[in-house]
């Protein structure tokens, strides 16, 4: 027998250079596969159970107070990204004058707006209204009892605060 008969291998071992390399691309695919594929299912799972952010609520500045005159209303995003709408209600400048509610909708999330004219909160999606203290109205939000969750205000200094979610760094 030479050299070269022992060194050759019989087909169909597995041994070959080209058995080898189809053998690892499978595996190699089979594992892409499968990553990708788990990847695709996390992301399934944070949409269907999303994670709520933890925020820490602090107290920040809105506007000076005497600015906002009855009848006015602002809008506010925290940093945490919680919506409100802040109105005056009242003449005196004080904190009583002055209300924050969710500007996010209970029913589906459609942003409510202040109507001073009519003394009302409505939600253009499906004619919701909310009255000035955010209780329902009219509408779906009215037939299922929902209202507007409320932000704490305070008046520090002539300079009207509202206690928001901020997002923490750790």
């Amino acid at each position: 027998m030479t050299e070269a008969e022992k060194r050759e291998v019989p087909p169909g071992t597995g041994q070959d250079r080209r058995s080898f390399i189809t053998r690892l691309s499978c595996w190699w695919m089979g594992l892409g596969l499968v990553a990708g594929y788990g990847y695709f299912a996390s992301m399934i799972v944070q949409f269907v159970f999303p994670a709520r952010q933890s925020s820490i609520k602090s107290w920040q500045f809105v506007a000076v107070a005497n600015s906002l005159k009855q009848g006015d209303s602002l809008t506010f995003v925290s940093p945490a990204g919680e919506k409100a709408v802040i109105s005056c209600v009242g003449t005196k400048g004080a904190k009583e004058d002055f209300i924050a509610l969710s500007s996010v909708c209970p029913h589906l999330g459609c942003q409510v707006h202040w109507e001073a004219n009519h003394n009302r909160y409505v939600c253009p999606c499906h004619h919701g209204a909310f009255d000035q203290q955010g209780i329902g109205t009219e509408g779906p939000p009215k037939a299922a009892s929902q209202s507007l969750p409320q932000f704490s205000l305070k008046i520090e200094g002539g300079l009207l605060y509202i206690k928001a979610g901020t997002q923490s760094l750790v």
